[in-house]
């Protein structure tokens, strides 16, 4: 039994559930408020780097486009925002190059007046090979789903790291999957 598909097969349809109800609140919840409005968020680069020795040596490089979608108040002070996130790059490992392309929902949760908020997403994504060197992925489709935290560290300048999983989610065999972490620099419209 491969445990590391046991998990994803336990945790991407809650993830995909949990990312499916977050982009449908603002079709059941109450009044936005008129700061809200459609528009981009940020723009910015993401690199990352291999979180374990499983992760098989793959490296990430990405330009991203985040679009802000709608936004909830959960209290004075707390809030939700939900957001369509494009990214396009390349993905390599040991000389074996490959573009990467992503688009997929994120939620963020933030507090008013204060610099950190926390980020989750799940994105299918597009990989321009799928055999690497001493690593085959199975298909070129493949998801990719994170969680992180931001440090807003002016009105405009945004640092984030996330811890990132992405596997073709048991399409087809094999499904090794792999984790990165990454660190990204943004610029907040």
């Amino acid at each position: 039994m491969n445990f590391g598909t046991v998990r994803v097969r336990f945790y991407l349809p809650r993830l995909i559930q949990l990312t499916i109800l977050g982009c449908a609140l603002p079709f059941v919840s109450r009044a936005q408020e008129k700061e809200d409005e459609f528009r981009f968020q940020s723009v910015g680069a993401r690199i990352g780097f291999p979180a374990e020795n499983t992760s098989n040596h793959f490296l990430q490089s990405e330009a991203f486009l985040n679009y802000n979608l709608w936004r909830w108040c959960l209290s004075t002070n707390w809030h939700l925002q939900s957001r369509i996130g494009l990214a396009a790059g390349w993905l390599g490992q040991r000389g074996d190059n490959a573009f990467i392309g992503t688009l997929g929902p994120i939620l963020e949760i933030s507090r008013a007046r204060f610099p950190l908020s926390l980020e989750a997403g799940f994105s299918p994504t597009y990989i321009g090979r799928y055999r690497f060197s001493s690593t085959d992925l199975g298909v070129r489709a493949q998801f990719t789903s994170h969680i992180g935290l931001n440090w807003d560290v002016t009105s405009h300048w945004r640092l984030g790291y996330r811890f990132q999983h992405m596997s073709n989610a048991g399409l087809k065999e094999p499904n090794p999957g792999f984790n990165l972490h990454v660190v990204s620099v943004g610029y907040l419209f």
